[in-house]
């Protein structure tokens, strides 16, 4: 009994599976993910209170891109202070999420408050 060899050949079905600029693919959006989420962690991290809490353990068991854009409203909202650094904090948070999404661009004003 021997194991049948592994079938590394592309399928017709999946053009480009398995092929080498595949992977190099999948590897830059996790990067970007991973980049995004690091953005996130930090600009949370100073939060206070239950709210900070919170916002940190939902951006930590993000798994998915789509996870931290669901996170955007109420990050932009804790971040909604008029000082310069939480300022600084939204200007990057948004251009974070124009590297993953760049066709979604964050609105200045929602129904979660202004984002100036």
């Amino acid at each position: 009994m021997y194991a049948e060899p592994r079938c590394f050949m592309a399928s017709a079905e999946v053009p480009g599976a398995g092929l080498p600029h595949d992977r190099h693919a999948r590897m830059a959006a996790r990067r970007a993910f991973v980049e995004l989420k690091q953005v996130f962690v930090a600009a949370v991290e100073p939060l206070p209170g239950r709210q900070g809490d919170w916002l940190r353990q939902q951006i930590r068991a993000a798994e998915e891109p789509m996870d931290l854009w669901l996170l955007r409203a109420p990050v932009m909202q804790a971040l909604s202070a008029r000082d310069e650094a939480t300022s600084r904090w939204r200007t990057r948070l948004r251009k974070s999420l124009h590297t993953l999404f760049p066709d979604s661009d964050v609105p200045v004003t929602t129904g979660f408050g202004a984002f100036a």
